[in-house]
């Protein structure tokens, strides 16, 4: 504030310089939009790694062309993505109920996203030893086949839970489940296994041999005591010993637990058998023996888990159940989806910024996973019109991916030049050509060919990461990581043939592998001397479009005058001298590399009662040297010193 001297003396005044900071926005950010086994519905969600779309995404899926695209992105450098999933036809959730100890419903646990893959979560139920004001723990497991054994990938813990505050603590979204939901809470549920009557007095055994009779599974037993138990604590260790040697090659006995929870002993069977329920019964062999009676007034028999999406357990607490359901691939007009909706690629619309886009299912137009369209080359046309269009919008690159069923030079040229993807909306895009052939861990690493999409986003994100945006994704050091080969190979002849059209080479070099061997946009053909024929340079000025974008907020409803034009050119001015700093411009000098323009030329008095200011931001780029030529000429007599 201004100072208002009241004495005599010095006073300090600080001013504001006028510089406002525009920062650069990030260039390779990726969005990938297909089909995914697990997952929210037409929701973006970022990830940073393969493992973070392993715990969302549930990883490589084999009707997943996008989950391959996604894994060669980050192997080839990709640092951040967004993912979008997709399907149509019906997509549901796995539930089950759970009921009381004594058959009353308790309450509803489904699963956090729609999918088959909720078919395969655990639910287990015990509770708090000793036991306080009805709480209960809740633990939640996701169980997956890995080469025939199943193992537990995820799991989580709720411990202390009430009626009143489980679906509060279990559904929140911070802290809560990444794998349930809770609903309809409305009573403690069952513990999982069996439960005994209350044995808080226990009865003196004074037979030396006391006995239980227990059957899991259906497969029947007797536990014999080798010693007496004369307490509950006691007896919880003797009777696992004797359960688990009573049939120990039954994994259900050689693998259950006996717990103590508030004076009741409480059997879990072994986890191979999630839907086993452990009953005890009166011996009965010897009349003058003393048994041990774990069964009456109190006791309870369960499922040992309860099992999502698997339906009612007869004689247990698990109820009603339905299963989920993946529903099919996505056709094109689930992936294009609705902006008033925001369903397929529209659901970007949550995200700020992003900067490449790819949909690689719209290249499966042929085989079994084909697009299920009544014309699928009609469909993936308009996949990518509609991708190019949206984001010619966005400020973002689009990255085609050729049809599936093209592997020679002809048809390629023949698709490239019927497809009319060469008109205006062109320059946000480019196309990658042929395919590209991965190790696929799904298929005992045999070769799998995909869109190359995900592979070059990768590559864009490094060369932005290690050269700048402005430096042409291709040549000898834009290798594509992972790729063991390439779907056909392509001799310099072609790629002479489709270069000047517009369709970007992947080549195979001996020592330097394969390689991007293109940079140019789809509006790239030579016929049609588009300026942003280049790749580098149209996303140069997709960054400069969307930094100035966001850096020049400020401006908004500030004094249209000289001094806010003044403020306009030194930090429009600032930030490009920055890059012009880093080598991503021509010229030896700044006035030749870019120009700033603020003033009473750019916007006049009929601009300034219009609340209008005008900026003129030009820049020289630089253009990648696609052909060097070297001129050779031979000498005719002697040189001379």
């Amino acid at each position: 504030m201004p100072v208002t001297p009241t004495h005599p003396g010095v006073y300090i005044e600080e001013l504001p310089s006028g510089v406002r900071t525009i920062n650069g926005v990030a260039t390779s950010i990726a969005a990938f939009v297909g089909f995914f086994r697990r997952g929210p519905m037409d929701r973006a969600v970022q990830l940073f790694n393969m493992g973070d779309f392993e715990r969302v995404f549930g990883g490589l899926d084999s009707l997943s062309e996008a989950s391959y695209a996604v894994q060669q992105f980050f192997a080839n450098g990709g640092p951040e993505a967004w993912v979008v999933r997709s399907a149509s036809g019906a997509v549901s959730e796995a539930d089950v109920d759970l009921e009381t100890e004594g058959g009353v419903a308790a309450m509803t646990v489904t699963a956090i996203h729609p999918g088959a893959w909720g078919n395969d979560l655990r639910v287990t139920v015990d509770y708090p030893e000793p036991t306080s004001g009805g709480s209960f723990n809740l633990t939640v497991a996701l169980v997956e086949d890995q080469g025939g054994v199943e193992v537990v990938s995820a799991a989580e813990s709720f411990n202390g839970l009430t009626v009143a505050n489980a679906e509060a603590t279990v559904n929140d979204e911070f802290t809560g489940s990444k794998l349930i939901r809770l609903s309809d809470v409305v009573a403690v549920p069952a513990a999982s296994g069996t439960m005994s009557g209350d044995l808080s007095t226990f009865p003196a055994i004074t037979d030396a041999t006391p006995e239980v009779a227990v059957e899991i599974a259906g497969v029947s037993a007797t536990a014999l005591f080798s010693e007496v138990p004369n307490t509950v604590t006691e007896a919880r260790g003797v009777l696992e010993e004797a359960i688990r040697a009573a049939s120990p090659a039954t994994p259900a006995f050689a693998q259950a637990a006996v717990s103590v929870v508030d004076g009741r002993l409480r059997v879990v069977a072994g986890p191979s058998e999630p839907d086993a329920v452990v009953l005890f019964s009166d011996a009965g062999a010897d009349a003058t023996a003393t048994e041990m009676i774990l069964t009456g007034a109190g006791s309870s028999s369960n499922v040992q888990v309860y099992e999502l999406g698997q339906g009612a357990v007869a004689g247990t607490a698990q109820a009603a159940g339905a299963a989920g359901a993946d529903g099919s691939p996505p056709d094109a007009t689930a992936l294009i989806g609705s902006l008033a909706a925001r369903t397929g690629f529209h659901a970007l619309e949550a995200v700020d910024l992003f900067n490449i886009l790819a949909i690689p299912r719209a290249a499966l137009v042929s085989g079994t996973n084909a697009l299920a369209d009544a014309d699928p080359d009609a469909a993936s046309l308009a996949i990518h019109q509609a991708a190019l269009d949206y984001c010619t919008r966005r400020r973002a690159f689009y990255l085609v991916d050729p049809p599936n069923n093209l592997d020679e030079v002809q048809e390629v040229k023949d698709w490239f030049l019927a497809s009319g993807l060469s008109a205006s909306t062109g320059r946000n895009g480019a196309l990658y050509f042929p395919r590209v052939e991965l190790p696929d861990p799904l298929d005992d690493f045999r070769l799998r060919a995909i869109g190359a999409s995900g592979t070059i986003a990768g590559l864009y994100a490094r060369t932005d990461a290690t050269r700048g945006v402005w430096k042409a994704p291709a040549g000898t050091e834009a290798s594509l990581n992972g790729v063991l080969r390439l779907e056909a190979k392509l001799s310099d002849s072609q790629n002479g043939a489709l270069n000047p059209l517009a369709i970007n080479v992947l080549r195979d070099f001996p020592v330097f592998g394969r390689v991007a061997w293109g940079a140019r946009t789809l509006v790239g053909a030579d016929q049609q001397a588009s300026e942003w024929k280049y790749v580098p340079v149209r996303r140069l000025a997709l960054f400069l479009e969307e930094s100035l974008y966001r850096g020049t907020q400020w401006v908004v409803f500030e004094p249209n005058d000289e001094p806010l034009w003044a403020q306009i050119r030194l930090n429009l001015g600032a930030f490009m001298q920055s890059l012009f700093l880093q080598g991503a411009f021509q010229g030896s000098k700044p006035r030749d590399a870019y120009l700033i323009k603020c003033d009473a030329e750019t916007t006049t008095q009929d601009d300034i009662n219009r609340g209008i200011v005008n900026i003129i931001v030009g820049f020289a780029p630089l253009k990648p040297a696609e052909f060097v030529i070297l001129k050779i000429q031979q000498l005719a007599g002697r040189l001379e010193a």
